[in-house]
């Protein structure tokens, strides 16, 4: 079993809370336009900051926990790639100012962490308490898995989202952005903008790509810490990923197919620790080092593949998946 002491938690969680000042302070005194450079030295910095502490993290607790570490965030970081198709969609519809979206993003991130945090604390104590939770983890990701794969080709209906509508009918909006200001005051009456609404859509984005990546990472690690620190690295690069990419997302036609034969994977794997555990010690288990190689060579078949079909069909485009279908596909 892994032992973090206090300390190390509290600086852990300090340096993400540092990282995330960092992002909001840089939001709110400068909104501007982020650039591809800017965009691109950012990620790097993320990516270097994760590889960094995943190193001392090896070197630390030993190799076998710093294998789950690494495949715990690549698996967290290809997740986040579909929630940067999403959050494209948000931005899109509600037509936000590209010197706000800065702002959202970080948020988001901030919102998304806060969740995984419950999330986690939740599922580590579920699976320490009854053993069949990674039985129904691994249901969970299997069908998720085949909903997704079934609406590979579709986008998330965000604007309808039972949340987003919801608050629209809740609180008065204002038609413009006010500034980029979340609530404003008109006429004397205080009123919510439409960057209040698309911050209730990235929340609830969020809380949707937890109930998926939460159960995921706990599919190749049984560690709280390591489930934390892959979710939070992978979520702290994902506004200047966002950045980076966006202009690129079109041609990753496969990646939702790609997600949804890894969270297909994992949940088999899931399903076989169970039953390694629970009904007989003869029941193979798939190692956290084969999981690694499985998931990363998904993903690189996934880029290339999509790629090569988006040069020879230049009219292909990619869309994020959706766990249902649109009312209009369902009655027909």
């Amino acid at each position: 079993m892994l032992e973090i002491s206090g300390l190390t938690w509290a600086v852990t969680i300090g340096l993400i809370v540092a990282l995330l000042a960092v992002d909001l302070v840089l939001a709110a005194w400068r909104p501007h336009r982020i650039g591809f450079r800017e965009a691109s030295l950012w990620s790097v910095f993320y990516i270097l900051v994760a590889i960094g502490f995943g190193v001392w993290f090896a070197s630390a607790h030993g190799g076998q926990f710093g294998t789950e570490y690494f495949a715990g965030y690549i698996v967290e970081k290809s997740l986040s790639v579909d929630n940067l198709f999403v959050f494209v969609i948000i931005m899109t519809t509600f037509l936000v100012p590209e010197e706000h979206q800065h702002k959202v993003l970080t948020f988001g991130i901030v919102l998304a962490l806060i969740m995984r945090a419950i999330f986690i604390a939740v599922g580590a104590t579920l699976l320490s308490l009854f053993s069949f939770m990674f039985l129904l983890f691994g249901l969970l990701l299997i069908y998720t898995a085949v909903q997704l794969f079934r609406h590979r080709n579709e986008d998330p209906d965000v604007e309808n989202n039972i949340v987003v509508t919801t608050a629209r009918k809740l609180l008065p909006v204002t038609d413009d952005y006010v500034g980029g200001k979340i609530f404003t005051r008109i006429d004397g009456k205080r009123m919510a903008t439409p960057l209040f609404v698309v911050l209730v859509a990235i929340g609830g984005v969020d809380l949707l790509f937890a109930l998926d990546s939460i159960p995921a990472v706990f599919g190749v690690t049984e560690e709280p810490y390591i489930v934390f620190t892959a979710n939070a690295f992978a979520l702290l690069g994902l506004r200047a990923l966002f950045f980076l990419v966006k202009g690129l997302l079109d041609r990753l036609v496969y990646l939702s197919a790609g997600l949804a034969v890894i969270l297909a994977f994992i949940g088999v794997k899931l399903i076989l620790h169970w039953a390694h555990v629970d009904i007989s010690a003869s029941v193979p288990e798939v190692p956290t080092p084969l999981s690694l190689g499985v998931i990363i060579g998904i993903l690189v078949i996934v880029t290339v593949a999509s790629l090569i079909k988006t040069r020879n069909d230049p009219t292909a485009k990619a869309h994020p998946g959706s766990l249902r279908g649109h009312k209009e596909d369902e009655k027909s």
